[in-house]
C-alpha cells in the first residue's frame, strides 16, 4: 500500500458525530497507529463562529494528523470555512458527502448532494481553491439501489480536484442497515487514479484484509466496529505494515481504557456531561460480558463521577476474576 497525501497509515478513524471527538482520538491514538477524523463540522455554524461548533474543528492541540470533516450546501461557505479549520489545525479536510441523517439531507447537505453532481463538484473545487491543505470526500453506493452513481461520483470528485475519496458500500436509503456492497467499492477502485478507502462492514483485521483482498482499495475506513474497541484501527495498521495478529485484549485493558476515556471527557466537557456521554461507551465496552444488560441499567442512573468510576472498577474488576 501507498502512502495518502502523506499519512502515516492507510487505516482511517472514521468521523462519527457524537463519537470521534477529542477524547476518542486521543483513546485511539494510545491503543495504535491510525488517521483520526473530527466529528462533522457544520460549515453555516463556523462561519457565524458559533463556540461549541468552533471547539469541534479546533485540534491545534493534538500531536497527530485530525482530518477535519466539513458538511453543508453552499459553496462560497465551504470556501471560507476551509481557511478557518486551517488555521485551527486541520491536517487536511473532507467533505461529507454521505451522511444518511435526516435533519443533514433536509438541509440538501450529505448524501442529498449525491443527487446533485453539479453542486457537488461546485462546492469540491471551491473547497480546493481556497486552501492548500489537501481535500477529500467521502460519499456512499448511491441515494437508493435504483440510483447507484458511486462510480459516476468518484469520477466527479476526481475531476474536481479531490485528493483521495472514501466510499461506504450502502446507499442512502440504507443507512446503516444490511450489508455494504464491496462490489461497489471495487468499480469506483477501478474507475479513478486517485486513492479509494473503502468503508462498511470492517469490524476486525481479517475483515480489512478481506475488504483490500476484493476491492483493491488503497486503505480502510473503520466506523462502528471501534465502538468498545478503540484498539481495532491500530491493529488492522499492524496487520497492514509487519503482518503482525493483534493479541486477545484483556478484561482489564477495556477497564483501564474506559476509565481513561471517561476522565478525558471530563477534562473535556466538565463531570456532569462526561458522566451523560459515558453511558452509551459502557454499553459498548461491557458488550457479551456477564450481568452487562444490569450493570447498564445500574450505570445510566448514576450523575456523580465518582460513584460512576467506583461502579465501572467494581463491574470489570468481578468480570477480570472469571477470565
Amino acid at each position: 500500500m501507498q502512502p495518502i497525501i502523506g499519512l502515516n497509515s492507510n487505516v482511517f478513524l472514521a468521523p462519527m458525530a457524537g463519537i470521534t471527538d477529542y477524547p476518542f482520538r486521543k483513546l485511539v491514538a494510545s491503543k495504535g497507529t491510525a488517521n483520526l477524523y473530527s466529528e462533522m463540522v457544520a460549515i453555516n455554524a463556523i462561519n457565524r463562529k458559533n463556540p461549541k461548533t468552533y471547539r469541534i474543528a479546533d485540534v491545534r492541540q493534538e500531536p497527530y494528523p485530525v482530518i477535519v470533516q466539513l458538511v453543508g450546501n453552499d459553496a462560497n461557505l465551504f470556501s471560507e470555512a476551509a481557511k478557518l479549520v486551517a488555521d485551527l489545525g486541520a491536517y487536511s479536510l473532507d467533505i461529507n458527502m454521505g451522511c444518511p441523517v435526516r435533519k443533514i439531507i433536509a438541509n440538501e447537505s450529505g448524501s442529498a448532494l449525491m443527487r446533485d453532481l453539479p453542486r457537488a463538484a461546485k462546492i469540491i473545487e471551491a473547497t480546493v481553491k481556497a486552501t492548500p491543505l489537501k481535500v477529500s470526500v467521502k460519499f456512499r453506493k448511491g441515494w437508493d439501489n435504483n440510483s447507484v452513481n458511486a462510480v459516476e461520483f468518484a469520477k466527479m470528485c476526481e475531476n474536481s480536484g479531490a485528493s483521495y475519496i472514501s466510499v461506504h458500500g450502502r446507499t442512502r436509503a440504507q443507512g446503516y442497515s444490511g450489508e455494504a456492497d464491496w462490489d461497489i467499492i471495487k468499480q469506483v477502485k477501478e474507475a479513478v487514479k486517485i486513492p479509494v478507502i473503502g468503508n462498511g462492514d470492517i469490524v476486525s483485521v481479517q475483515s480489512a484484509q478481506d475488504m483490500v483482498d476484493k476491492t483493491g482499495v488503497d486503505g480502510v475506513m473503520v466506523g462502528r466496529g471501534t465502538l468498545g474497541n478503540p484498539w481495532l484501527p491500530g491493529q488492522i495498521h499492524d496487520f497492514f505494515k509487519n503482518n503482525v495478529l493483534p493479541s486477545p485484549i484483556s478484561i482489564s485493558e477495556v477497564k483501564n481504557a474506559l476509565l481513561t476515556h471517561l476522565m478525558d471527557m471530563v477534562n473535556f466537557y466538565g463531570q456532569e456531561m462526561a458522566v451523560a456521554i459515558s453511558r452509551k461507551y459502557v454499553c459498548w465496552y461491557s458488550k457479551n460480558l456477564r450481568d452487562a444488560k444490569k450493570f447498564r441499567e445500574t450505570y445510566t442512573k448514576i450523575y456523580d463521577l465518582n460513584e460512576a468510576l467506583r461502579a465501572i472498577e467494581y463491574y470489570f474488576s468481578e468480570r477480570e476474576k472469571e477470565q
